[in-house]
């Protein structure tokens, strides 16, 4: 039985390892256990599955993460289009556009963390078009020659992105002490500060329900 909001276990579902390691860090900032987190193969992937996802909120809490790019106008049209019936233990929440720009809206560690000025790091990250392209251009002119080297595509390799891109940035996301902070993060992200609020609401409920059963468990064995 749920006692404490530390003893829930959220399940998840994302489209990528980033995904993954925000996701997991969003569970815990909440003060909750992340459960498995599914998916990890891309928006295609995570869009064909969501149904089933969902069918499993019905008994255990969730979270599913996708990112908006430019599939829809706005968040709202998204969430519509994939799961306009979410399950009563489902919180399903869009990055806009995409998770990087959750992690550039914590302005002075992500500077810190890729070695620019904070003022190279724009003041509302949802509004840039492109916030993967920008965290690879910001990457560019780092002091770090580690964060050139891992984050910057090498030329010629046709990639987006350098070969260690995604560890540096979950190596940023996992860092508690001097890596990202989802609080203040949330404050320049409005698609963060809802999904926080939205775990915040679940775990508030499900322990407000765990509460009552226990509650009427006590009032039953007095009875008897």
């Amino acid at each position: 039985m749920i006692t404490t909001a530390r003893s829930i276990v959220i399940s998840g579902a994302v489209e990528g390892l980033v995904d993954e390691a925000v996701v997991r860090r969003l569970i815990r900032h909440v003060g909750a256990e992340p459960g498995p987190i599914y998916g990890k193969n891309g928006k295609a992937h995570l869009r064909r599955q969501v149904n089933g996802y969902n069918a499993a909120a019905r008994w255990a809490p969730w979270i599913v993460l996708v990112d908006l790019n430019h599939d829809a106008d706005c968040a709202p049209l998204l969430r519509d289009e994939w799961l306009p019936s979410p399950a009563s233990q489902m919180c399903f929440r869009v990055a806009v556009r995409v998770v990087e720009a959750w992690l550039l809206a914590d302005h002075q560690q992500i500077a810190r963390f890729l070695g620019v000025s904070a003022k190279q790091i724009p003041p509302n990250p949802e509004e840039v078009a492109d916030p993967k392209g920008l965290m690879v251009e910001l990457a560019r002119r780092s002091r770090r020659r580690d964060i050139r080297e891992d984050m910057v595509p090498r030329p010629g390799s046709g990639r987006r992105v350098g070969p260690a891109y995604t560890a540096r940035l979950i190596e940023f996301v996992e860092d508690t002490k001097t890596g990202w902070r989802p609080d203040v993060a949330a404050t320049s992200a409005n698609s963060l500060r809802r999904c926080i609020e939205c775990l915040r609401r679940l775990i508030r409920r499900l322990h407000e329900e765990a509460t009552h059963e226990n509650r009427q468990g006590i009032a039953i064995h007095s009875e008897g």
